[in-house]
């Protein structure tokens, strides 16, 4: 792969890792100063709790991606270390989805206070999102595991 075409891919990774900073540093601490009236501070406060609990994964995902792209531009994509970052990836998709699960009802109490039935379908496109990119990427790790092996075997008879 050449190397503009993962420069591409290292800047949509900052792209996408913007918003969510901006949200964690900005959004999420003007909604846990001020509550409103429609919701009890308490949900609110695990909302907000939610959004700083999920960026961790979703940061760390983030920065094992970027280290894969360096991987590819050092033409170690077929290595242990490429492994290792797609099991990384995968076990923070599989967190970031298993938050989201275990918060669906507080996104259902807000559907129901708020009369908004998109709200709960919101919680579900995060989780199912996280989740597909888990499997995309517990695929990628067995099929570059079983690529290294390969490789492996054949420089050992050769």
């Amino acid at each position: 792969m050449e190397r503009g075409t993962t420069l591409i891919l290292k800047l949509t990774l900052l792209v996408i890792a913007l918003p969510v900073l901006a949200l964690c540093v900005y959004g999420l601490p003007v909604i846990a100063m001020d509550p409103g009236d429609n919701y009890p501070a308490s949900w609110v406060y695990l909302l907000v709790a939610l959004g700083y609990t999920t960026a961790i994964p979703y940061f760390t995902a983030l920065f094992q991606s970027f280290k894969l792209l360096s991987y590819i531009d050092k033409n170690i994509a077929f290595s242990d270390l490429s492994v290792k970052a797609l099991k990384t990836i995968k076990y923070c998709a599989f967190t970031f989805s298993l938050l989201y699960v275990i918060a669906l009802p507080l996104f259902y109490y807000i559907a129901e206070n708020d009369d908004a039935p998109g709200v709960i379908v919101i919680g579900l496109v995060f989780a199912f999102t996280a989740f597909v990119v888990a499997v995309f990427a517990a695929v990628l790790q067995r099929l570059l595991k079983n690529a290294i092996d390969i490789k492996s075997e054949n420089d050992l008879t050769v």
